[in-house]
């Protein structure tokens, strides 16, 4: 009985350490410490203390996996492992844009770049070809697309 404790206490430990070690490693080995406690259980002690082994296993597993979920991502060890630091911002959505005029920097084929009030930004047309240079109205803003239209 020494072996499959000794097994099932380092597939255990082995788990647990997986979560902060990298490779995986020590997470196949653990899986397989247990997997061989639980056939060790089987092998030396019969159907009925080998099925309580597996239903002890698999418990734990379960237990240990739900406690791990709702724990250990706000604890304080897991904060040494998450960055809190942003390197930019993407620079979604720019609403002020919305209904102001510019003019076509590029040909827009229907996508290109305009001159808005002196910022050039990436636009798209509702679908027609606009000429270099042609006079352009922001008409929406979808996201981090800019659409226009020519203005007649």
């Amino acid at each position: 009985m020494e072996l499959v404790a000794t097994l099932l206490i380092a597939g255990v430990i082995l788990l647990v350490l997986e979560t902060v070690l990298p490779g995986m490693i020590a997470g196949v080995v653990g899986a397989c410490c247990l997997l061989a406690g639980v056939v060790v259980a089987y092998d030396r002690f019969g159907l009925r203390t080998g099925h309580g082994v597996l239903v002890c296993v698999l418990f734990i597993l379960l237990v240990g996996t739900i406690l791990y979920l709702k724990y250990f991502p706000t604890s304080r060890f897991a904060n040494k492992f998450i960055s809190h630091q942003s390197i930019g911002a993407i620079g979604g959505e720019r609403l002020d844009l919305l209904n102001r005029k510019g003019v076509a920097y590029t040909v827009l084929r229907p996508s290109g770049t305009a001159l808005i009030e002196g910022h050039r930004v990436d636009v798209v047309t509702e679908g027609e070809f606009v000429e270099k240079g042609s006079a352009l109205e922001v008409v929406a803003i979808e996201g981090m697309r800019v659409v226009v239209r020519p203005i007649t």
